[in-house]
C-alpha cells in the first residue's frame, strides 16, 4: 500500500447537513481536498473550510459531468501526491453510489482508504416524509432497487418476486423508467391500487412529497412536475404518510414565507 496518501470514502447523507455523522464532519474539515458529487447539498459543502480544495465530479441523469474512469484517476493521483482526500458522496457510498467500484480501484493501485457510511436516501426520505420503511402488519421486508441500469440498459428483474404485497419497494433513480416499473409490477400481480409515493429532494428545505397509487404514480409525477433526485416508495406503509408526517420544509426556510413553502411541500392525489 502507498502510505503517503489516504482516501476517505464518506457518505454525506441525503441532504440535511445535521444528518452528517460526526466522523464525516471531522474528515471533511481536516482533509486536504474534497472530491464531491452533485447530490451533496450546498449546506454540507458550506461546512468545508475555505482552505480545503474542492473538486466537483457530479453526474446528472443522462449526462456524466466527469466519467467514472476519470474520477478514479483523480482519486489515485491526488492520493499519490500525499494528500488526504475525502471522496464525498450523497447518501451512503455503498448504496447505489458506486463506492465499491472506486475502492476496488484504490486497492488495486495500492492506495490507503477508509469507508464512512452515511444515511442512505431511502432512510432519509422515509423518515422525513412520514412513511416508515417497515411497520408491523403492513410490511415484513424492504427491497432496495435501482431503477436505472448502467449504459441505459433495459431493466430486467424477476418482477414476480418484486411484486410482493407484504413488502416495501424502494426505487432509486427510477423516474426515467417509472412507467415501465409500474406496468411490470401490476402485470406481475401487485394491485394497481397499492399506495405509492415520490419524495423529491428529501430532507431538504426543497422537499416535495407526492402520494398516489401504483396505477397513477407515473402520470401524477408528470402532472406535479416531480424531478430528480426523487425516491419512489411503494407499499402499504405509504398509508401512514399523513398520520406520521412531521417535517415542514417551511421551518427550514429563512425566507419566512411559510405558506408558500408548505404549499409546495405537499401533493396528495386522490383517484376514484
Amino acid at each position: 500500500m502507498n502510505n503517503k496518501g489516504l482516501v476517505s470514502l464518506v457518505g454525506a447523507g441525503p441532504g440535511d447537513a445535521e444528518l452528517l455523522t460526526l466522523k464525516a464532519l471531522r474528515l471533511m474539515q481536516s482533509a486536504d481536498v474534497v472530491v464531491y458529487d452533485r447530490l451533496v447539498s450546498d449546506d454540507i459543502l458550506a461546512l468545508i473550510p475555505s482552505g480545503v480544495t474542492r473538486i466537483a465530479v457530479g453526474k446528472m441523469p443522462g449526462h456524466h459531468c466527469v466519467p467514472q474512469d476519470q474520477i478514479n484517476d483523480i482519486l489515485v493521483n491526488l492520493a499519490r501526491s500525499g494528500r488526504h482526500v475525502v471522496r464525498l458522496k450523497g447518501g451512503d457510498p455503498y448504496m447505489f453510489g458506486r463506492g465499491g467500484e472506486e475502492v476496488l480501484v484504490l486497492r488495486a493501485q495500492g492506495i490507503r482508504f477508509e469507508v464512512v457510511p452515511g444515511i442512505t436516501a431511502a432512510s432519509g426520505c422515509s423518515a422525513y416524509s412520514g412513511i416508515p420503511l417497515t411497520h408491523r402488519s403492513l410490511s415484513r421486508r424492504v427491497q432496495f432497487i435501482t431503477g436505472h441500469f448502467r449504459e441505459d440498459e433495459a431493466l430486467q428483474y424477476d418482477w414476480q418476486r418484486l411484486a410482493d404485497p407484504d413488502s416495501t419497494l424502494v426505487f432509486y433513480m427510477a423516474l426515467a423508467n417509472l412507467d415501465q416499473i409500474c406496468h411490470q409490477l401490476i402485470a406481475a400481480g401487485l394491485p394497481a391500487s397499492t399506495p405509492a409515493a415520490a419524495v423529491q429532494d428529501g430532507t431538504s428545505r426543497q422537499q416535495r412529497r407526492l402520494i398516489s397509487t401504483l396505477k397513477h404514480l407515473a402520470s401524477d409525477i408528470r402532472t406535479e412536475a416531480i424531478t430528480a433526485p426523487a425516491m419512489i416508495i411503494i407499499g402499504q406503509v405509504v398509508t401512514l404518510a399523513d398520520e406520521l408526517n412531521w417535517f415542514n420544509p417551511a421551518e427550514q426556510d429563512n425566507t419566512g414565507d411559510e405558506h408558500t413553502a408548505t404549499k409546495i411541500h405537499e401533493s396528495i392525489v386522490h383517484h376514484a
